[in-house]
Order: structure tokens, then C-alpha cells, then sequence
């Protein structure tokens, strides 16, 4: 394929501002849909009751989910947990009943098709867990992305910490934007698919921006749009073959791992899409709408004075 040959000429940065006008239609959707549509938080974040239950012998969770239904729990979440003997039940909060009136509401329901089904084990989760899930991932995701300004600023340039940034910031509101159109459900696996989004967008990131420092060092007579697009080509084929092997391996875990990882598979499989974009249509343009260029990346010149004071 002529992708993977490093003998591409794609002119990336001629096309920024249409990238830029696609991202900016993207996050106002998206932020428009978080605030309308608000997202759908598990129980970890709701909270309500979870029981883990086990069968002799294998059992359809789409059968316990529809003897759920039929049996008043509408919003019952069934889920296989470990093998395809034992599931997890989640029922979001009820005021009505307490926690262990609702053990043995849910262990009836359960026998009267499978009378040896027993409770491996029974807990209630409170909202107020949830709220402190949400705010140690609001911080640690602030916390990141403020380390890496600082780190990509002294290993490169500030302009290329902004391009950064704003590609970080780009990928995660995109992501959980898709959440909220789609309403896929939001648990804890969710933050921690976002921040390891964070992680693949950045090391994509960092592998351009080293690729396009080398070249502002090397390559002399070319201006900086055309340093950037020769940088973003040498590295196409390892950022394609990167992106679709992750996403092959995503993409069965999303078909063959059940409805435990079903979320964590979505926010990752969206969030390398979006991240492979940005590091090169958000990241570098940003940097070069800053206006980096080959002398921001030279060492300072020392000052003649300071010279002819040596001995």
C-alpha cells in the first residue's frame, strides 16, 4: 500500500482549516448534547443495589433479563461476571423497598426457574460513592493535562504544549459527547478508558512532534507549514498500523467480551479514532497557528559578553 510506504505527500495542513471547522462543529455538538441529553451514569454514579448470582449451570442473560422485566425491575441490568454460570444483577435505586427486602425480591424472581441458584454476594451502593468518583476523575483528568503542558513544554516548546493540550482536551469532550448522543451507559470503566485515551492520544502526539523538532533541526529552506506535513508523513504508517491493531484488538473485545467491558470497548474504539485524528489535524495545527517555527527549537545564542569575559 502506498499509505505505508513513507513515500507519501499528503498535504495535511492545507486542509487544517476545514479540520478545524469539522473539530469545532464536533465539540459543540458535543457539548450540546452532554448539557441536553446529559449522560447515562451506572450505578456507580446513581447509585442503587448490585447482586452477584450463581448457577449450577450455564444461564442466558437475556432470559434473567426478561424474567426481570416481566417481574417489575424495568431498568435490571444483567451482565455475565467471571463465567457463563454467574451474573451480576443491577438494580438502580429504589426508595420503597430496603436493600435486603430487594436480596430476596430479586433471589424469588431468579427461582423460579433456577430453584439452586444461590446470592454469591449482595451490595448497595450510594450516590454519594458515585459523586466522589466523578470528582477524583474530574481532578486526575486535570491534574493530567496540566503535567503534561508542563512536560511537553520543556521537552519541546510551549506552542507544541498548546497544540497538546487542546488535542487532549479535543479527544475527551468528543468522546464523552458520543456518550451522551448515544446514550451508552457511564460507569467507572468509562474514566478509565477516557484517561487511557489520553495516554495513546499523547504518545501519537509526542511520536509527530518529535518527528517534526528533528526535521525543523535538519531540513533547511522549507517553511514550517511544509516541515509539518513532511513530518506527519514520514510517521502516517506507524500511526496507521498503530490505530487499526489497537482497534482490531478493541473491536473484538467489543463483539466477544459481553456487556461487562461493552463500555470500556465504545470509549476506547471512539477515543483512538478521534485521538489519531487530532494529532495530526488539532495538535500540530495548533502548533503551527502559533506560529512554531525552526528557531523557537535552536538552542539560545550566547551572549557576546559573556564571551569575552571567559579567560
Amino acid at each position: 500500500m502506498r499509505v505505508l510506504s513513507r513515500e507519501t505527500h499528503f498535504q495535511f495542513m492545507s486542509r487544517r482549516r476545514a479540520a478545524a471547522v469539522l473539530s469545532l462543529v464536533l465539540l459543540i455538538g458535543s457539548i450540546v448534547a452532554i448539557a441536553v441529553r446529559g449522560l447515562n451514569f451506572g450505578i456507580e454514579f446513581t447509585g442503587g443495589v448490585e447482586l452477584e448470582a450463581g448457577y449450577s449451570q450455564t444461564v442466558d442473560v437475556e432470559a434473567v433479563r426478561q424474567q426481570l422485566t416481566d417481574a417489575g425491575f424495568d431498568d435490571a441490568q444483567v451482565i455475565y461476571f467471571g463465567t457463563q454460570r454467574d451474573i451480576m444483577i443491577r438494580i438502580p435505586p429504589n426508595d420503597t423497598v430496603d436493600g435486603t427486602e430487594l436480596r430476596e425480591l430479586l433471589l424469588d424472581v431468579l427461582r423460579q426457574t433456577a430453584p439452586d441458584v444461590e446470592a454469591r454476594s449482595f451490595s448497595v451502593v450510594f450516590p454519594q460513592i458515585g459523586a466522589e468518583v466523578a470528582e477524583a476523575g474530574s481532578l486526575a483528568m486535570i491534574f493530567v493535562l496540566v503535567m503534561i503542558f508542563i512536560y511537553i513544554m520543556f521537552r519541546f516548546q510551549w506552542r507544541f504544549s498548546a497544540g497538546a493540550v487542546a488535542a487532549l482536551v479535543h479527544d475527551v469532550i468528543i468522546t464523552v459527547g458520543f456518550f451522551a448522543v448515544f446514550q451508552f451507559q457511564v460507569d467507572a470503566s468509562v474514566i478509565a478508558a477516557v484517561l487511557a485515551v489520553v495516554g495513546y492520544s499523547l504518545n501519537d502526539t509526542v511520536v509527530v512532534f518529535d518527528r517534526i523538532r528533528e526535521n525543523f533541526l535538519t531540513v533547511r529552506g522549507e517553511d514550517s507549514e511544509t516541515i509539518i506535513d513532511r513530518s506527519i508523513n514520514q510517521m502516517l504508517a506507524r500511526t496507521i498500523i498503530t490505530g487499526v491493531t489497537t482497534l482490531l484488538v478493541l473491536t473484538a473485545l467489543l463483539v466477544l467480551g459481553g456487556e461487562a467491558v461493552r463500555s470500556f470497548s465504545i470509549a476506547l474504539i471512539c477515543g483512538i479514532i478521534v485521538g489519531t485524528y487530532s494529532s495530526i489535524y488539532v495538535a500540530s495545527a495548533v502548533a503551527l497557528r502559533l506560529g512554531v517555527s525552526a528557531k523557537d527549537l535552536l538552542p539560545p545564542e550566547p551572549d557576546p559578553d559573556e564571551i569575552d569575559e571567559l579567560p
